[in-house]
């Protein structure tokens, strides 16, 4: 919990709308995904609402597929 509560006061919390969770859902469906990309998907719908200069995964072939207008934002830690 310290850990947390060390961090807590410097991250930026985001939250989705029921609209941008269900567009989101549209978008990895029309893309023929399934499964646990959704959530990659609903992390880089709120990198994309809060227009973040960094999006950090070691998952980025995943996250890049989810949101290729997204590539160049996309790294490894």
């Amino acid at each position: 919990m310290l850990l947390l509560d060390g961090f807590r006061a410097k991250l930026k919390f985001v939250a989705l709308t029921a609209d941008e969770v269900h567009e989101t859902a549209g978008r990895v469906s029309r893309l023929g995904l399934a499964g646990g990309v959704i959530y990659d998907a609903l992390l880089l719908a709120c990198a994309r609402k809060v227009d973040a200069e960094r999006i950090y995964t070691w998952n980025v072939r995943h996250f890049q597929m989810v949101a290729p207008d997204l590539a160049g934002r996309i790294v490894t830690p």
